[in-house]
């Protein structure tokens, strides 16, 4: 093995059986870089590059860097490489992530070519940036005038980051987070946003930037890691000619130092900002631990372990306290252990309180940790547990993330910490010798008296709400922006002129993007996969695929029809079906049950639109769960039992599981505004659209907030709990289908013993009769933002019709020729572009984390013209394969045979997604500039997620005003 390898010298190999890899550990001669090969045979290879890069302050250097690292770099002089690549490729990922103390730049694909194109620009841009200055204007922060030649109108920031960030932090939860390791990490860099505070984002040089890059990407601080059947020798030889052969010397790497331990606990309070004149038990209080290094498989292991005993489910002791106290509505969102730190944290708390209950909180914390130390804790609780890890262990992902992603991820913290990555990927021998540790009875009391009850590092924090802060940054950045201005002097107002007339020049300008590598549709695979079921029977489906031991069940029942009330609460059905007693048991003992037995049980329902018919449709409720193949028998019981003997009477856990809901609903407002918006303004097109924005949308989150304080009455608790015991009675009526996937091993048993859960029912029950949708005003939806989510969208076709392929290649063409230079480059927002959304029969435009908002408009207007007068066929060719590759995108083993499923059942057979795939591969720009004028010429229906300082404008644009 030594004398394949020139450059590389190799270290060793080690099999994981459980996961079907082998890891080969390389180190590069020259500059000690480290390589991870993850061999295994699957043709989605993965590749990323990552960087330990530790920032001093918050001014997010590190974040912006990673920004303008892919503006450009020696062989790629362009000014956007990045998305132009991703334009010409098929790539089924493409990313980059700056995290608290490393940078990561991953791909993946299953073309060749596509990955050697990827490889020469990740390289290029990694280790050879160009670092334009005005892409650091345009990416990190500059000042500008409001009327950009004119410097007597208002001076302001602007820069992609600083708006992306603006909008982070407007999420409670990330407040929160950022202040507990602010308080928790005194002295290292995790005291620091990496990301980069609004405030201090304008602190940064262009100097500083580049001195980052000199010291923090340096092939002696990058660690490779690759995922695939590829050889390493070549992939190897790539690195050196791509990259390494230009750094002849070793560095010292960068490592994160270790924190300086407290010798006594701290409290400490703070504020976030919340745009609502209530702000009643709005109150986060959580403490926090400091715990040993994350290098230990074992200690890793360990730390999960305890946090799931103690705050995995209901059942789980802590979590059991914080949900039943009277001194908040629910746990906190942040419960449960960090590990991706070098030292990880243990955290818990509440959220939903007020801060005069925050020593309270804390007593009531340390007291039931105190009392499991005394009085020990049920053995087959803490087994569950280790069940818990082993499945998570052997389940194979790659439905959100490419599996060889995943893998590396999990590694990249001991890679980067000087630990042992191939020892946190191959856990099963850990879980051996944990197997025996647990047999002690005191192992889990130890490691609470430890770990956390001797440990002095804890931080208290109590996060209150403040109406007026939001209100105060604002006034306080005007003020300081205003006070810079009146010291400038006619040279440096000139120098902000010009430099925002560069910029403007430079964004328009176009590049010769035939330097850059490409894939075209002759790569492209014609066909689509198809995935046949092993068994098909009447009322049963089944798959045989690679699940490595693992079962998956599904039952598939048509939605009865249900009134209107009872249709508003399919959320909370769904959500709180899985949550109580069933089966003679109370939620505690169904919870336990559930834990050791399966991987989780969960129910959601489903209406997918016809294909053809706006407002024809298809309702199903969906009961999913999984578990390893020896308890399939006690999976498909528990599904039994779950459906059929629920028990709906525990008033009080069905109040605290709402609380909860609401919780998390509007936790999701900030991070996924831009989707609330675009189901905003699609709601009228179609029936399947109208349910969306009203159970989960926008609608979805205002009744759940007001059902959760209408709850405190006990008659509508009640009847509440009376509304959800009907609707499962009308379900559990119903015609059921079930759905298998299995592996080789597990297959055959399953079929058997999932049989008798479904089956034809005798009574003959009406489906689900949904109203109509009506036509809407534009609406604004005001909450806690400093930043906007526009959309834009106008009525479309569906699924089914021919012009469906075209107008998604239209969305995708838009996107990448025109949208993301007006709103993301010049505009500032973090995102936008447009999509043809096939189940509202929509075509929308969107904007995300944008600092502007009747300009957004007036853009999404301006993209009609674009593709009339500017737009060409060769950006009609990369839009194909931006399409083509979100359709190629390849799952888990067991989420393909999902989608195989669905894709029948909703209508979608093999032969005519193959026919949507020609059309797609067929597309031009006559036929595209067709429908745009037949579609983008209606009147369109707006909407947007903004502040309530924005209201006075969106009137007067005929908005209406609605207080989230």
């Amino acid at each position: 093995m030594q004398n394949c390898y020139e450059t590389f010298e190799f270290i060793n190999e080690q099999a994981i059986d459980s996961l079907s890899i082998k890891v080969q550990t390389f180190r590069h001669k020259a500059t000690g870089a480290m390589h991870y090969h993850l061999a295994a045979d699957d043709e989605h290879k993965v590749f990323m590059v990552a960087l330990r890069t530790v920032p001093e302050d918050s001014t997010g250097v590190a974040h912006i860097l990673e920004h303008t690292t892919l503006c450009g770099s020696e062989k790629y002089p362009v000014r956007d490489p990045f998305f132009m690549m991703i334009r010409r490729s098929i790539n089924t990922f493409m990313n980059a992530f700056t995290s608290s103390d490393w940078t990561a730049y991953p791909f993946a694909t299953e073309n060749d070519k596509d990955y050697q194109n990827l490889l020469q620009v990740y390289m290029d841009a990694v280790f050879f940036p160009k670092l334009d200055p005005l892409d650091f204007a345009q990416e990190g922060h500059r000042f500008e005038f409001e009327k950009m030649d004119d410097a007597s109108s208002p001076l302001t920031y602007k820069g992609v980051v600083f708006n992306e960030m603006k909008g982070a932090m407007s999420s409670p939860v990330s407040t929160l987070w950022q202040a507990l390791t602010t308080e928790l990490y005194p002295t290292s860099t995790y005291h620091y946003n990496s990301g980069g505070e609004p405030e201090a984002i304008p602190d940064l040089s262009y100097q500083q930037l580049i001195d980052f890059h000199k010291t923090h990407y340096h092939p002696s601080n990058a660690v490779f890691m690759t995922y695939g059947n590829q050889d390493p020798a070549k992939l190897q030889a790539d690195f050196e000619a791509l990259g390494l052969a230009s750094f002849n010397e070793q560095i010292a790497p960068t490592f994160v130092t270790t924190e300086q331990r407290f010798s006594a606990p701290k409290a400490v309070e703070q504020t976030y900002a919340l745009d609502e004149e209530d702000t009643a038990n709005k109150t986060h209080i959580v403490v926090g631990w400091l715990l040993g290094l994350n290098r230990d498989p074992m200690d890793v292991l360990k730390g999960h372990l305890l946090s799931s005993v103690l705050l995995d489910n209901s059942a789980s002791p802590l979590r059991f306290v914080l949900e039943q106290t009277e001194l908040a509505t629910a746990p906190s969102p942040l419960c449960g252990l960090e590990d991706s730190n070098k030292e990880m944290a243990f955290v818990v708390g509440v959220q939903g309180s007020e801060a005069h209950h925050a020593q309270a909180i804390e007593d009531l914390i340390i007291n039931e940790l105190e009392r499991i130390v005394k009085e020990g804790i049920d053995q087959s609780h803490v087994e569950a547990m280790l069940h818990q890890l082993e499945l998570s262990q052997r389940e194979v992902g790659g439905d959100s993330h490419p599996y060889g992603l995943e893998l590396m991820l999990g590694a990249l913290p001991a890679a980067l910490h000087q630990g042992d990555p191939v020892a946190m990927l191959d856990v099963d021998r850990v879980l051996v010798e944990l197997q025996h540790e647990i047999e002690k009875s005191d192992f889990i009391p130890n490691l609470i008296q430890t770990w956390l009850l001797d440990n002095p590092h804890r931080v208290r924090l109590t996060l209150k709400p403040d109406a007026q802060l939001g209100a105060q940054r604002e006034a306080a950045e005007k003020a300081k922006l205003a006070q810079i201005q009146a010291a400038l002097t006619e040279a440096q107002k000139q120098a902000i002129i010009d430099q925002a007339q560069a910029l403007e020049q430079r964004q328009a300008q176009l590049d010769d993007a035939d330097i850059l590598p490409k894939v075209t549709k002759d790569d492209v695979q014609v066909s689509l996969a198809q995935i046949e079921p092993t068994h098909q029977a009447k009322t049963m489906t089944g798959y045989m695929r690679a699940t490595n031991g693992l079962v998956y069940q599904q039952l598939i029942i048509p939605t009865p029809d249900l009134t209107p009330d009872q249709q508003a609460m399919m959320p909370l059905f769904n959500a709180c079906l899985t949550e109580v007693g069933s089966g003679g048991r109370d939620y505690l003992q169904t919870q336990s049950l559930q834990a050791a037995l399966t991987g989780g049980l969960s129910a959601r329902s489903v209406v997918r639109a016809d294909g053809d018919d706006a407002l024809r449709y298809q309702t199903h409720v969906i009961l999913s769960g999984k578990a390893l193949n020896r308890h399939q028998q006690d999976l498909s019981q528990l599904m039994q039992q779950t459906l059929h003997q629920v028990d709906f009477k525990e008033t009080e856990r069905l109040k605290d599981l709402v609380a909860q809901i609401r919780s998390s609903m509007e936790h999701r407002i900030t991070g996924a505004g831009h989707s609330l918006a675009m189901s905003a303004a699609c709601q009228s097109f179609s029936v399947a659209a109208k349910w969306n924005f009203e159970r989960s949308g926008l609608a979805g989150i205002r009744f759940i907030k007001q059902l959760d304080k209408d709850l405190a009455d006990d008659t509508k608790l009640n009847h509440f709990a009376e509304q959800l015991a009907q609707i499962r009675e009308k379900i559990a009526q119903s015609n059921k289908h079930g759905l298998l996937i299995a592996d080789e091993q597990g297959y055959h048993q399953a079929w058997s013993g999932f049989d008798g859960l479904v089956g034809q029912v005798d009574t003959n029950l009406n489906g689900l009769n949904l109203a109509k949708p009506q036509a809407i005003n534009h609406q604004a939806w005001l909450t806690s933002t400093q930043v906007n989510f526009c959309a834009q969208a106008y009525p479309a076709a569906m699924w089914g019709h021919e012009d469906a392929p075209i107008l998604s290649v239209l969305g995708a063409c838009l996107r990448n020729g025109f949208l993301h230079s007006a709103i993301r480059e010049k505009g500032g927002a973090y995102g936008g572009g447009a999509s043809f959304d096939s189940e509202s029969g929509a075509f929308v435009f969107y904007s995300y984390r944008d600092p502007r908002l009747m300009d957004t408009y007036a853009d999404f207007e301006r993209a009609l013209n674009w593709l009339m007068s500017d737009a060409t066929q060769a950006q009609v060719d990369e839009a194909v394969l931006n399409v083509v590759s979100a359709m190629d995108k390849p799952g888990s083993p067991a989420g393909e045979a999902k989608k195989a499923f669905y894709h029948e059942l909703y209508g979608r057979s093999h032969s005519k997604r193959m026919a949507y795939r020609q059309a797609v591969l067929k597309a031009d720009l006559a036929q595209l500039q067709a429908l745009a004028q037949r579609y983008l010429n209606a009147q369109p229906t707006r909407a947007v997620v903004t502040q309530s300082s924005q209201s006075e404008l969106l009137s007067a644009n005929g908005f209406e005003l609605i207080k989230l």
